[in-house]
C-alpha cells in the first residue's frame, strides 16, 4: 500500500533539498506535482483540490521560503495536513453499559464482508469480551457455512436460522438469544449485492431498524478506489453509518479511498484489513497512516502487535539472553515469527522508517520463500548447534545442508549472519529505544533483519550453488544410471 505515493512524494520533496532558500513559485510548482501524485494514487478529485490549497495556504503562512530547511518544515506540513483529511478517529468501539453491544457490518458482495465480521469477534475477544456472530446472510450461497466455519475456528458461536429467508427475524432473534447467553456483542453480517440497489437499502434499514445496533460500520474494498467512495455516500444517506472498515488494504498499491473517504463522506475509517488470517485487523491511526505514507514507517503499530504476541517475562528472558549473547537461532527463529505476525516480511520491514524507501532505492524483493529455507536449516540442526553455531564445522554443515534440501554454502551464511546479529544485539541490549531505532535501518541493510543475506533479490541476488566433491560424485553416479 502507498509505494507508488511514497516514491512520488519522496521525489517531490527531494527538489526542495539542500536549496537553502526556496521561492513562492517553488512551492507552488511543487504542490503541482503532489496535486498529481495524489490523481495518481486515486484520490478525489474534490479532495486533492483542497488539500493541495491547505497545504500551500500553510506553506506560505509558515514562511518556508525563508528557513534553511525548506524540505523538512514541507514535510511536517503535509504531514499534519494528511492526519487532518483522514481525522480525528476513535480507533475504539464504544461499549455499552448494559450489554450486549450491537454491531452491523453492511456492504456490497465480495467487499469481505463475512470474514471481516470474524476479524471483528476476534478483535473483542481480545479485548475481554464475549461475542455472539449471526448469519443474516441469507442471499449469497454458502454464506451461513462460511460464518459458522469461522466461528468454529474462532470458538466464537454463531447464531443461524436455516428454515425461512427472513433476514430480519434472524437478527431479532440473534440479539435475544445473545442476552439470554449474557454475551457481551452481537455482530450481524447481513446480505450484499454485486451493486447498490433499492431491495438491498431497504433490507439493511429494515434490520436498523429492528435491532437498533449501537454501531454500524460500512465494509468496503480498498481495491476498487473510488467506486468504494460513491459505495459509502449511498450507504450513508440511508444508515447513518458509525464508521467504515477497509479491506484488502495490503492488496492495493495506490490507496486513494483511504485519503477520501473522511473527506467525502464524514465518517470516519475504524479499522483496516492487512491480510487474510482472522487475527490481521487494525485499529485505524490517522497519524501512523500519515507517517506511511511520507515513508516514515509506522514503529508504533510494529510494536504494539510485538506486544500482543510476546508476554513481559517473554521479554525480560530476551533481553537477558540478549545481553549475555546468549541468543540461539530458536529464539530468533521463534521472535521472527511473533513480530511478523502473519504478515510477510516485507511488509514488516516496510513498517521500520527509512527501510522500506531504503528497499526500493536498491531494487530490492522479498523472496519469502527464503524465510522457509531459513528455518528448514534451523529445524535440520541439533539443539546444541542451533544454541552455539560456532560449533558447526563442515561435517555438520553437510548434513545439515542435506537435512534441510539447501547448499552447504547457504547453512555457512545463515551461521555467520546470525552471530553477526547476535554481536550487533548484544552491543544494542544497553541502548535506549531511540537509538536502537536508529540502529534498525543499519541491520536491515546489513541483511540481519531477516537472518540471512538471501533473503532480498535484485542487487543482493542469492548466490549460485557450488556443488563440493561430495555432490559432484552423486551428479556423475545418477548420469552413470
Amino acid at each position: 500500500m502507498f509505494d507508488a505515493l511514497q516514491d512520488r512524494f519522496s521525489d517531490v520533496f527531494r527538489q526542495l533539498r539542500g536549496r537553502g532558500r526556496i521561492s513562492e513559485e517553488n512551492i507552488r510548482e511543487v504542490m503541482r506535482d503532489v496535486r498529481t501524485a495524489l490523481l495518481e494514487a486515486d484520490v478525489h478529485l474534490d479532495v486533492v483540490k483542497d488539500f493541495t490549497k491547505s497545504v500551500t495556504e500553510k506553506a506560505l503562512g509558515e514562511e518556508v521560503i525563508k528557513t534553511l530547511k525548506p524540505d523538512e518544515l514541507m514535510i511536517k506540513i503535509v504531514h499534519d495536513e494528511l492526519i487532518k483529511l483522514m481525522g480525528p478517529v476513535d480507533s475504539r468501539i464504544p461499549w455499552v453499559a448494559n450489554p450486549p453491544t450491537i454491531i452491523l457490518m453492511a456492504g456490497l458482495q465480495g467487499s469481505g464482508k463475512t470474514t471481516t465480521c470474524a476479524k471483528l469477534a476476534k478483535y473483542c475477544l481480545a479485548k475481554g469480551k464475549k461475542p455472539l456472530m449471526v448469519a443474516a446472510d441469507l442471499k449469497r450461497p454458502a454464506a451461513i457455512d462460511q460464518l459458522e466455519t469461522l466461528g468454529e475456528q474462532l470458538g466464537v458461536p454463531v447464531h443461524a436460522e436455516r428454515d425461512h429467508q427472513n433476514p430480519v427475524k434472524v437478527c431479532r432473534n440473534g440479539v435475544t438469544a445473545a442476552k439470554k447467553q449474557l454475551l457481551d456483542v452481537v455482530i450481524l453480517d447481513t446480505a450484499g449485492r454485486l451493486s447498490i440497489d433499492e431491495e438491498l437499502m431497504k433490507e439493511v434499514a429494515q434490520i436498523a431498524g429492528a435491532t437498533t445496533p449501537h454501531q454500524i460500520y460500512l465494509v468496503l474494498d480498498a481495491m476498487t478506489g473510488q467506486d468504494a467512495v460513491n459505495t459509502a455516500k449511498h450507504f450513508n444517506e440511508r444508515l447513518e453509518l458509525d464508521g467504515v472498515i477497509m479491506t484488502k488494504f495490503d492488496s492495493d498499491t495506490r490507496g486513494g479511498a483511504i485519503l477520501s473517504v473522511k473527506n467525502i463522506v464524514k465518517k470516519p475509517i475504524k479499522f483496516i484489513g492487512v491480510g487474510e488470517k482472522l487475527d490481521r485487523l487494525e485499529e485505524f491511526h490517522p497519524d501512523r497512516m500519515a507517517g506511511r505514507i511520507l515513508g516514515m514507517g509506522d514503529v508504533v503499530s510494529l510494536v504494539e502487535q510485538a506486544q500482543q504476541q510476546v508476554t513481559a517475562e517473554e521479554a525480560a528472558t530476551l533481553e537477558k539472553k540478549m545481553a549475555k549473547g546468549q541468543l540461539s537461532l530458536d529464539d530468533f527463529i521463534g521472535q521472527m515469527d511473533k513480530m511478523m505476525g502473519g504478515r510477510s516480511m516485507k511488509d514488516m520491514l516496510k513498517m521500520i522508517p527509512g527501510v522500506g524507501k531504503m528497499m526500493r532505492d536498491a531494487d530490492m524483493n522479498i523472496d519469502e520463500s527464503e524465510i522457509r529455507r531459513m528455518k528448514a536449516i534451523v529445524h535440520s540442526m541439533t539443539p546444541k548447534e542451533k544454541a552455539d553455531p560456532k560449533m558447526i564445522d563442515a561435517s555438520r554443515r553437510r548434513r545439515i545442508a542435506r537435512g534441510s534440501g539447501t547448499a552447504t554454502d547457504e547453512v555457512s551464511g545463515l551461521c555467520k549472519q546470525f552471530l553477526q546479529a547476535r554481536d550487533m544485539m548484544k552491543a544494542m541490549a544497553g541502548m535506549s529505544v531511540m537509538d536502537r531505532m536508529k540502529m534498525a535501518p543499519q541491520m536491515a541493510q546489513a541483511g540481519m533483519m531477516g537472518g540471512m543475506p538471501k533473503l532480498a533479490k535484485g542487487k543482493t541476488s542469492r548466490p549460485k550453488f557450488k556443488p563440493n566433491k561430495r555432490d559432484k560424485r552423486k551428479q556423475r553416479k545418477r548420469k552413470s544410471r
